[in-house]
């Protein structure tokens, strides 16, 4: 059993060695950012530009810093942010590019990267759908000045909360870690309902195939003994300012997957080549950005009517439903007035909330499960 006082600091070392920069600790990937954007010093309502098609918690830690976000198209088939798109909105009063590695599909991070020397502006990665292992991706944490990466329960490695940056300027770095020491620790009730979320899931699962697990989780929510993934003062494009400490055992879960990393990514893999081989005997679409080596948090494609689809299976107990749908800035539940978006600004991207199914690679997910689902869905897409 890992020591308690020293669950932080293995995994602060072994994110700095992995990631070639200095790591430092929050109690969320979204309170990471916004001790990244503090510890940059841009002026006040300088710009930020990050993809449509992302989560508003990205806006919100952005607009937390006093920042302006800007939105840049997508690439449709790679579901990242489009390079061409970036020339046309750098102002003078550009910082800052948020690159997203949606899903685990690698954006192209070196055209990213020549953009952002030529304009002198920080490139920031986001890593919390993948974390790469000995296999790759290799453009993943490859090319960022800094990197956001989120252990949150439906992420590429689970501490239930938590998050990180890593940073290779160092005098960005001094001035994150003097924010990482002044960081408050989260309230002990807080810290028992995250810690109560592995538990009650654990209940859940088995009672998922009766149709009740959901329902228990739900009265749990109700009953506010599970934290919301995203809040309702979030979804209303407000993020607290204030900085938390990650607990000690959020570090201990998140240190735990760490280790397991290449086990989860490969189980990941296998999913994915799982859809990949169904989709081509079947004659399923395929993105051009998906690929058999990449261990994807979710495997997307586009399919006419994708919410009428994903009503009829949850009639059948298989619930497809993951937030990322039916809005640009995800979940549909978030006030898309209130996160700088404006209709009409990423066609693709509002193409792409219509029309995409996720199906599930989580470490959860059996290959009894994926051949269930898959069986399920093809009447569909025939």
């Amino acid at each position: 059993m890992l020591k308690t006082e020293h669950a932080r600091e293995e995994l602060r070392s072994s994110l700095a060695t992995s990631g070639k920069g200095d790591a430092s600790l929050f109690a969320s990937g979204r309170e990471g950012l916004l001790a990244l954007l503090r510890a940059c010093e841009f002026p006040t309502g300088s710009e930020v530009i990050v993809q449509a098609y992302t989560c508003v918690v990205v806006p919100n830690a952005i607009h937390a810093a006093k920042l302006t976000t800007i939105y840049a198209d997508i690439e449709k088939e790679t579901l990242n942010i489009d390079p061409s798109s970036l020339e046309s909105i750098i102002t003078p009063r550009t910082k800052a590019v948020i690159c997203q590695h949606t899903f685990g599909i690698p954006a192209d991070v070196q055209k990213i990267r020549e953009i952002c020397d030529k304009n002198g502006l920080m490139l920031i990665e986001d890593c919390a759908h993948v974390l790469p292992d000995a296999l790759g991706p290799e453009e993943i944490m490859s090319l960022g000045d800094a990197m956001l990466l989120s252990f949150g329960r439906d992420k590429a490695i689970s501490g239930v909360s938590g998050g990180a940056i890593i940073c290779r300027k160092e005098t960005v770095s001094h001035r994150l870690q003097k924010l990482e020491k002044s960081a408050i620790p989260l309230p002990p009730s807080t810290i028992r309902r995250l810690l109560l979320y592995p538990i009650f899931y654990g209940l859940a699962r088995p009672l998922m195939g009766l149709g009740l697990g959901k329902a228990l989780l739900t009265l749990l929510r109700q009953l506010r003994l599970l934290v919301p993934i995203v809040t309702a003062q979030e979804k209303e494009g407000r993020q607290d300012a204030t900085l938390h400490q990650m607990p000690e055992a959020c570090a201990i879960l998140a240190l735990q997957q760490w280790k397991k990393l290449q086990k989860i990514n490969d189980h990941r893999r296998s999913l994915t080549r799982y859809y990949l081989e169904a989709s081509a005997q079947i004659g399923w679409p395929v993105l051009h950005g998906v690929r058999s080596d990449l261990p994807l948090q979710k495997y997307p494609m586009f399919v006419r009517d994708a919410e009428g689809i994903r009503r009829a299976l949850k009639k059948k107990n298989i619930h497809l439903h993951d937030g990322w749908t039916g809005c640009v800035v995800c979940p549909a539940s978030a006030d898309q007035g209130k996160t700088g978006y404006c209709e009409g600004n990423d066609r693709n991207a509002e193409e792409v909330a219509e029309e995409i199914l996720s199906l599930p690679t989580h470490p959860g997910m059996t290959e009894e499960d994926t051949k269930r689902l898959v069986s399920a869905l093809t009447p569909f897409l025939r």
